[in-house]
């Protein structure tokens, strides 16, 4: 069992609906003492703490008496206004009790995929963070729609953890970690105590979504995508037994652990790689990528292979490897049609193929994030 390092600095910590909320009667202050009891003492110890909750429209579907979650959005929305009320209604006077101020936070999609809302946002939460105020962000579903949303809140908490360059992201879950196989079919399936790369494997083995929730273990493994690829570790751990974040908070080998790369992206690079939904897609030859990940180039038209999707200078696109998996984005200097245009292109054909002179590359390397 490897003991890590015991946490300094900032925690974002996400908690499922199951963990705080009955599918029938909505916040459970028995389930949300204990939780808010401990995240209160990690802050009075000195250590920062993010909340990213769900239940909003788990709180929503009991107080309008509803028999089964809403399934169109205007009802989801209906109840997540709801939802939103009681659940931080809960929330404040639980913190109340040890004397912890919080705030509410709602972001969408949207807020993130813009920079100046981007920062924005980022500037609210260091700022409240600063201020020993417990920042308790959620979706803000009663204004969503399917396209500016996030979807779910492991994702949103992994943006969250960008947005306040976290030193560990928690995602407190009804299952204490990543396993081999589901663990309710497969009595030999074991914990996985570390993981240094997430591999088609693991994902393939992801449970399926809960009932309660909109999250799963896929969720979960694109969250610590996230996590990793920016620098910032990340602990899946069962939110359902007393202690954990202390433990966590202590070094202990609790749940699983996703080990971040070395080196932290910085913040614009990040916003680049993760908040900003690609608008197209390049395939780019075995060379570009070769150059791009070993080498740090910038992507030439000559390593262009394919283009997918319309999107205009100063978009966010994500680049394809010749085996179809997506391993880097950025924000391209031409749109799609010079793309096009240029597939294949030496530098020195640009301005023949075109009739003008552009730029030489496709995305400069100041503006490329390899995932």
């Amino acid at each position: 069992m490897t003991r890590r390092r015991p946490l300094l600095g900032r925690l974002v910590v996400k908690v499922g609906s199951g963990l705080i909320a009955d599918p029938a009667l909505g916040p459970d202050p028995a389930r949300i003492g204990p939780l808010v009891e401990e995240v209160a003492a990690l802050q009075a110890s000195g250590i920062v703490v993010a909340l990213v909750t769900s239940g909003a429209i788990a709180a929503g579907t009991a107080r309008l008496g509803l028999r089964a979650r809403p399934r169109s959005i205007p009802e989801k929305q209906a109840a997540a206004a709801v939802g939103q009320a009681a659940l931080m209604w809960h929330y404040e006077q639980a913190f109340g009790n040890h004397g912890q101020q919080v705030a509410q936070v709602l972001l969408t999609q949207d807020d993130l995929s813009h920079r100046s809302r981007y920062l924005n946002a980022r500037n609210t939460l260091l700022t409240l963070l600063r201020y020993r105020v417990i920042p308790i962000v959620n979706e803000n579903d009663t204004v969503t729609v399917e396209e500016i949303k996030v979807g779910d809140n492991d994702n949103l908490a992994a943006h969250v953890a960008h947005l306040v360059e976290a030193d560990l992201l928690v995602l407190l879950s009804d299952i204490d970690g990543l396993y081999t196989g589901d663990p309710r079919r497969d009595p030999g399936a074991r914990r996985i105590e570390r993981v240094e790369r997430i591999t088609p494997e693991m994902e393939r083995q992801a449970g399926r979504e809960g009932t309660l929730g909109t999250g799963g273990m896929v969720t979960k493994l694109q969250a610590a995508h996230k996590a990793m690829a920016a620098g910032i570790p990340m602990v899946i751990a069962d939110g359902r037994r007393p202690g954990t974040l202390r433990a966590i908070a202590r070094g202990e080998s609790v749940g699983t652990h996703f080990a971040p790369r070395g080196d932290r992206l910085a913040a614009r690079k990040r916003w680049i790689g993760f908040a900003r939904p690609p608008h197209g897609m390049l395939d780019v030859d075995a060379g570009a990528r070769r150059a791009l990940v070993a080498g740090g180039k910038s992507l030439l038209p000559s390593g262009v292979v394919k283009v997918e999707g319309t999107f205009q200078s100063g978009d966010c696109v994500g680049l394809r490897d010749p085996e179809g998996r997506e391993f880097a984005r950025g924000v391209t200097s031409l749109d799609a049609r010079e793309v096009e245009l240029l597939c294949g292109a030496k530098t020195t054909e640009i301005e023949r193929r075109l009739g003008y002179r552009a730029a030489d590359e496709v995305i400069h390397r100041d503006n490329l994030v390899i995932l």
